[in-house]
């Protein structure tokens, strides 16, 4: 089944310790979908500007991705985000966004995606992602992704969107921001009871929660010494969370916690280069043997 996902797909400035990258490829629709991509037919909804070259979009068409979604705005410049990270790649500081054409735009979704089962809400703004509700009411599941910038700035619209989807991925920032709990996994019971079935809070280099069934379940990362960039990470996990889910056509449990592997796997080529540069040079063959080495990782039996 194919798996819609709207957000933004943007052009980024990237800047570290060991190097910048300028004008790149980004935006949190672009990450979750070109995940996504590896494991069911994707959808995309996102606007950009006339400054969005041909060839990306043409890029991810190539990549099992339908860009009927991505609406050019005459006269518009897309989504452009400048930001900085620590040398510990820790802390990231937004130094500049100019929103454009994503400030406000048309959320009607294309007719042919008025079927789509499956649904990631990357980050975006509240209104926009119940408008895309509104248009899917027999949808089978959605996933929320959020920022602090929307729970600042509309934490009840926030609120809203998580009563009517059946998942949410956030990372512990966002999960204590959003509960005002500064316990995790007290933190997880609260975002569960505002209406999701699952709940993930994503802890960077140290994994995950999963809280599902009244219980929560520790995921751990991929330890890497190879990060260039976090950028998009966290929008490669639950794309490819999602995109799996969609692939199988199941929302079991035990489907949902192989999807979180191959998101840990997706996130981990993602920090690896800029831009999308860690998604382009990987193959099927190289996240299965990802995921295995992962659950080596995990397993403590020898």
């Amino acid at each position: 089944m194919s798996l819609l996902v709207v957000g933004s797909v943007a052009f980024d400035t990237v800047k570290t310790a060991d190097g910048s990258a300028e004008e790149v490829l980004g935006g949190s629709a672009t990450y979750a979908a070109y995940a996504a991509s590896f494991f069911t037919p994707t959808r995309i909804v996102s606007p950009v500007g006339e400054d969005m070259p041909e060839a990306y979009l043409e890029e991810l068409h190539e990549h099992n991705i339908d860009v009927t979604g991505i609406r050019v705005v005459p006269g518009g410049k897309t989504l452009r985000w400048t930001g900085r990270y620590s040398d510990s790649f820790l802390d990231r500081t937004t130094e500049d966004i100019q929103l454009n054409v994503f400030a406000d735009y048309d959320t009607t979704l294309p007719e042919e995606y008025l079927d789509s089962d499956y649904v990631f809400l990357a980050n975006g703004a509240p209104p926009a992602q119940k408008a895309v509700l509104d248009q899917l009411p027999d949808r089978k599941a959605a996933l929320l992704d959020t920022m602090n910038h929307w729970i600042e700035g509309d934490r009840d619209g926030v609120i809203e969107v998580l009563d009517r989807v059946k998942a949410v991925v956030v990372n512990d920032e966002e999960a204590r921001l959003l509960t005002g709990e500064v316990n995790l996994l007290t933190a997880a019971r609260l975002l569960a009871e505002m209406g999701p079935d699952i709940v993930v809070i994503k802890k960077g280099e140290h994994g995950a929660i999963l809280f599902a069934e009244g219980r929560p379940r520790a995921l751990h990362a991929w330890m890497t010494e190879d990060v260039n960039d976090p950028t998009g990470a966290g929008d490669c996990f639950g794309g490819a969370l999602m995109g799996y889910i969609a692939g199988r056509g199941d929302w079991s449990l035990p489907t949902i916690k192989t999807g979180l592997l191959y998101g840990t796997v997706m996130a981990s080529f993602c920090i690896e280069e800029f831009s999308i540069d860690g998604l382009r040079r990987v193959t099927m063959d190289d996240i299965e043997q990802r995921r295995e080495e992962l659950l080596g990782m995990i397993g403590w039996h020898e």
